[in-house]
């Protein structure tokens, strides 16, 4: 059966399109110094900068949720990230080279995230990247954040492109699960920030890549063609 030609790129905002961790990193490290605690070594927090402030606060302090002093930590966190939002933040290496070529093609790109807008669009809007983006879905535009697909469903409404004719890339296994679930094909961004526990090749997703460069041949690839053939790695790997 022939597939439908990939119309639209939709990408993660952290770990996929911009290298957010430094910033986060700092975040964390300056809120442990508030509470006298010494900093954590960057290669610690880097694989848990996708997966949301709740996670950083338990890596950070080893609270739970349910810990009375939780709720204050992650608000102070956040003032302390918001301060340093775009610091140290930038593209992924070869991502504005990617961005740029499918621009200059007439392929929508856009935003889907689970931060929440009144971080995801200063941090945007500092890396000049909000008038290029077709479409900024934000993890509070719609009513339930990833892995529910509605968020994906609505930026493809937003571009007025079909769900099955829009490619998600991203670094977390909600990325992927959301992606699946409204109709998409999705990619795994192994250049992001996985964990060791993580498990991709367990996510069911469409192929894996090492870098924003080979986004690109997925999404001018002939999806009713052999993978293989094409020198692209599919989901056996």
């Amino acid at each position: 059966m022939p597939v439908s030609p990939l119309r639209c790129l939709l990408l993660d905002l952290d770990g996929t399109l911009v290298d957010t961790a430094p910033d986060m990193a700092h975040a964390l490290n300056l809120l442990r110094g508030e509470h006298e605690l010494p900093p954590l070594a960057y290669e610690i927090i880097r694989p848990h900068a996708s997966h949301g402030v709740r996670m950083l606060i338990r890596l950070g302090f080893g609270l739970l949720e349910e810990d009375p002093r939780f709720a204050s930590l992650r608000t102070r966190f956040l003032e302390l990230y918001r301060e340093h939002l775009v610091d140290a933040s930038c593209l992924f290496p070869g991502m504005d080279e990617l961005l740029s070529t499918i621009e200059a093609r007439d392929i929508p790109w856009g935003v889907v995230t689970n931060k929440p807008a009144w971080l995801t669009e200063p941090l945007l809007e500092g890396l000049d990247l909000t008038q290029r983006a077709a479409c900024i879905v934000s993890g509070d535009t719609t009513p339930k954040p990833k892995p529910h697909p509605g968020s994906l469903l609505h930026a493809a409404r937003t571009v007025g492109v079909p769900a099955k004719a829009c490619l998600y890339v991203g670094d977390a296994s909600r990325d992927i699960e959301a992606g699946r679930n409204a109709g998409m094909r999705t990619l795994v961004a192994t250049f992001g920030y996985l964990r060791e526990t993580d498990q991709p090749e367990e996510w069911q997703a469409d192929g894996f890549v090492d870098h924003p460069r080979e986004i690109l041949a997925w999404i001018t690839k002939d999806w009713t063609a052999d993978q293989t053939a094409l020198g692209l790695r599919s989901k056996t790997r």
